[in-house]
């Protein structure tokens, strides 16, 4: 199993030791996010202070641009990384693209979908293997001249991973994307119920394999050292995902359980601004059934039993909590 993480993202010059230290850890890869920051400026950084990590965007908003800008971004990464980037893509929410991006929101999933195929055209159009001519519902690139084709990537077209939480858009995932990064609110259970038949309804319709797929699942992880340490990470957990089960698109998972009428109180209280009093409703039951709880010796077997059968890699997501050296260890566990 391959081990991710995402960097914390504050300020972008703290790229240059933040992701070269994830390397000294023993990370296989590290993904920037979109929040605050671009997340493709700190890999440039991350780049040229990190020699064999893989470097991702975990995820970049798709709609907010255009597949002839992705795949410039996308191309100009890896060539600096010395082939050791992934491109990573997420829809966010309609009220994002339409009000803070100014962008449009239509058939997301089916939208999606030309994204990615609009990107690997312009790919194959630069590597020398077609021309120019993709002509979609939403998307139409028909031209490419000499003055803007950077030609054959030296290091080869990066792969296109897809996030995805809902059933349509985590099939086009299965379809069309080299890899599939997986939401953290979402149980063993979950996964086997409702992710997994999703992208293989994916590639059924493009004639692939799961072997065909990268699965990724970023995982909540809650650990510490120490009776407070531990207490204050749980009450970061629960607080996370109670902003996760408040959230409508997020229904699924507690729906799995039994516990949909959860997501309808923790809307209400949400609408209300009780964010305090939402994370009170989480109960120990639900927050070890959605992330891994435990002693740092006994998070990478609980780590295994998660994943096992679903996975390719994980991403540790920890909640800004302890310091390095438990990721260390866990990460040299995992690898064993």
């Amino acid at each position: 199993m391959k081990i991710y993480t995402t960097a914390p993202m504050e300020d972008p010059r703290d790229a240059r030791a933040d992701f070269k230290h994830l390397e000294e850890i023993g990370y296989d890869g590290a993904f920037s996010f979109e929040a605050k920051l671009d997340p493709f400026l700190p890999l440039v950084l991350a780049a040229e202070n990190t020699t064999k990590m893989m470097l991702g965007t975990a995820i970049a908003i798709a709609f907010a641009r255009n597949p002839m800008n992705l795949a410039n971004l996308a191309h100009g990464l890896q060539v600096i990384s010395e082939g050791r980037f992934m491109l990573g893509l997420g829809s966010q929410v309609r009220p994002h693209i339409e009000k803070r991006f100014s962008m449009t929101w239509s058939k997301p999933a089916a939208r999606m979908r030309e994204i990615v195929l609009a990107i690997k055209a312009i790919f194959d159009r630069w590597e020398g293997h077609a021309p120019l001519d993709f002509r979609g519902e939403h998307y139409r690139h028909t031209i490419m001249i000499p003055a803007f084709d950077p030609g054959p990537n030296p290091f080869g077209p990066p792969p296109i991973y897809l996030g995805g939480f809902m059933p349509r858009m985590t099939a086009v995932a299965g379809e069309v994307a080299d890899g599939f990064i997986a939401h953290p609110f979402n149980s063993r259970r979950s996964l086997l119920e409702k992710t997994l038949p999703a992208l293989d309804q994916g590639l059924a319709r493009a004639g692939r394999t799961r072997a065909n797929l990268d699965i990724i699942c970023a995982t909540l992880v809650v650990t510490a050292d120490d009776e407070e340490s531990f207490t204050r990470s749980k009450e970061a957990a629960r607080k996370q995902l109670a902003f996760y089960g408040s959230t409508p698109a997020y229904r699924p998972t507690l729906e799995c359980h039994g516990w949909e009428a959860l997501h309808d109180e923790l809307n209400h209280l949400s609408k209300d601004g009780r964010w305090d009093d939402m994370s009170q409703l989480i109960s120990d039951e639900i927050l070890e059934a959605i992330a891994v709880v435990g002693s740092r010796s006994e998070i990478a077997p609980k780590l295994r039993a998660r994943l096992d059968g679903i996975a390719d890699g994980v991403s540790l997501t920890h909640n800004r909590a302890p310091d390095p050296t438990h990721w260390r260890d866990i990460v040299r566990e995992l690898k064993r």
